[in-house]
């Protein structure tokens, strides 16, 4: 047995967590009014606090987990000779994958006999979720900690992420939009479709009008893209309505089974970003589109 970590940016369903073993999640940390918190790992009253926040215009600020953070993480499992499958958020999203290469770097240094492979995800939220299943799904087969880092790798440009956010503000305050489209979307209800990219970026895809037909372009691209049934990840900022009316769609549409797809919702950390009444799919697809 081999232990998988990851980070709070999984935006992992609590309750999917518990069936799981030797899972590790390392909590990004966000700041609000001075006062700096762990990401709240799918607790949601935390989370709900979080946005209502937001909603409220208070400003928050992010922080990755550090490299001394990941030494003092990972350092127990590689003193007892356990090897370590470290899947982390996109590196072209934040500056966590470098701190985690870095703590492998300095541990091998001390123990040059350890495996501890890390991996870039090129994901972000429950995208870097559904690769995390993955990696747990196959150790539970008995595959090796050298293969199942392989398998992540080479099956990584499939793991499709298509998101819509329900206010431009925070896309346009993290550089994601002009001002001015923020402002005339805003106003013409105009609702932007996004994906991250095979480098792991934010792109901006298509702009749609209205709530509902954001959430069913998501479906949309689910058969666009030949989306597996087998399972499916919906993360939502603080709007569970929205993301269970995604659900029913991929149901009636496509033909997923209910008990296939995991709703979990997007923590402080993406969601300072991403902003209130975000909603994502992702799936395993020809690619990411």
């Amino acid at each position: 047995m081999y232990t998988i970590f990851t980070d709070s940016c999984a935006d992992l369903n609590p309750e999917f967590i518990k069936r799981y073993e030797s899972l590790r999640i390392l909590p990004l940390s966000y700041t609000m009014a001075g006062e700096t918190h762990p990401d709240a790992l799918g607790d949601e009253a935390k989370t709900h606090a979080f946005y209502e926040r937001l909603r409220a215009g208070e400003a928050c600020t992010t922080s990755q987990v550090s490299p001394a953070e990941f030494v003092e993480a990972y350092r127990p499992y590689v003193e007892r000779g356990e090897p370590l499958l470290c899947l982390h958020f996109s590196s072209a999203l934040s500056g966590t994958y470098m701190s985690a290469c870095i703590a492998r770097d300095q541990l091998l240094e001390e123990f040059p006999g350890a495996v501890i492979e890390v991996v870039d995800t090129l994901a972000a939220s429950a995208g870097q979720g559904l690769l995390v299943y993955d990696a747990l799904e196959n150790r539970a087969l008995g595959m090796s900690v050298e293969d199942n880092a392989k398998w992540v790798r080479e099956h990584l440009q499939q793991l499709a992420h298509w998101f819509t956010v329900d206010d431009l503000h925070f896309l346009k305050r993290g550089g994601r939009c002009s001002p001015s489209a923020a402002f005339f979307g805003s106003m013409l209800s105009i609702k932007p479709v996004l994906h991250v990219s095979s480098e792991g970026k934010l792109i901006a895809r298509s702009k749609v009008r209205g709530r509902k037909q954001a959430l069913r372009a998501l479906v949309a691209q689910f058969e666009a893209l030949g989306g597996a049934r087998d399972m499916v990840f919906i993360s939502h900022g603080d709007c569970k309505e929205d993301a269970e009316f995604v659900a029913g769609e991929l149901v009636e549409r496509c033909g997923c089974p209910r008990e296939n797809i995991v709703i979990s919702l997007i923590g402080p950390v993406i969601g300072s970003h991403s902003g209130p009444g975000t909603v994502a799919v992702f799936f395993h697809g020809r690619d990411r589109g």
